[in-house]
């Protein structure tokens, strides 16, 4: 009886899964926009503002982290406008009167999304090459980065289901996701720390995003990790499990309602 269920709850989630990756490529303007708008801020600041940014090193090395991390913060926050837009339309509805396990709608959109951030961070990362990025990582480096990048991912997205549940109108969903796409820009991912007010450099130490840049920078480049890889995993592992959980109980509410 256990292996049914489980045969049945991987069957669904599959199914769910593809329904999200043919989104993916239907709906090619979320694809290009996961991918073109990280592009472009990494563009700028290189470009534009890496003259004047004095970091220790080549600047496009410094920051190539960072807008790997945007990228996925971009990607990731479809999840909750499509979650919305699920819910809001019906089709939640409609898919509960057939045999599918619940939680395989939201498996479903998570899936997706690990998908478009995977093809979107590896754009991202080519066009960091052409203009010279240069890493100084082997293959276990860039198997950790992976890692790393892979928790952040699985993690993020189901943060952004849960935004996606809480809200009842797309336009909300796009509003309540714009805090965590910010974070970014209040860390050490595209200027020092040290360079901030001391107000601002406390938050920025401290908030979970800076530890995961500095763990993907010392991979790449080999710079210092010290602590920064344990207090990535504390937040995002934590992160992931709390998520979760809150996701399952506010789509159990959702359904009751």
């Amino acid at each position: 009886m256990g292996e049914t269920k489980w045969y049945w709850a991987i069957l669904d989630g599959w199914t769910m899964s593809v329904r999200s990756l043919k989104h993916i490529f239907r709906e090619a303007e979320s694809l290009v926009m996961a991918i073109g708008l990280p592009v472009a801020i990494m563009i700028m600041f290189v470009y534009v503002f890496g003259g004047a940014i004095q970091t220790g090193t080549d600047y496009v090395n410094y920051v190539v982290p960072g807008v790997i991390i945007t990228c996925v913060g971009f990607g990731s926050s479809i999840i909750a406008l499509s979650v919305t837009q699920d819910m809001v339309s019906g089709l939640f509805e409609r898919f509960r009167t057939m045999p599918l396990l619940p939680s395989s709608l939201m498996v479903g959109h998570v899936i997706g999304g690990f998908v478009r951030n995977v093809i979107a961070t590896t754009v991202a990362i080519l066009v960091a090459f052409l203009i010279g990025f240069q890493p100084d990582a082997g293959w276990l480096e860039w198997l950790g980065a992976a890692g790393v990048l892979t928790l952040f991912m699985l993690s993020i997205s189901w943060v952004f289901v849960v935004f996606g549940l809480l809200v009842k109108s797309v336009e909300a969903a796009n509003a309540i996701t714009f805090p965590m796409l910010f974070l970014p820009y209040l860390s050490s991912a595209f200027v020092p720390t040290e360079t901030m007010p001391s107000w601002l450099h406390a938050f920025a130490e401290n908030q979970p995003m800076t530890p995961l840049i500095e763990t993907l920078r010392g991979l790449l480049l080999g710079t210092p990790i010290g602590h920064n890889h344990w207090l990535m995993i504390a937040w995002f592992g934590g992160l992931l499990i709390v998520s979760m959980i809150t996701a399952t109980l506010l789509f159990k509410r959702r359904k009751s309602e």
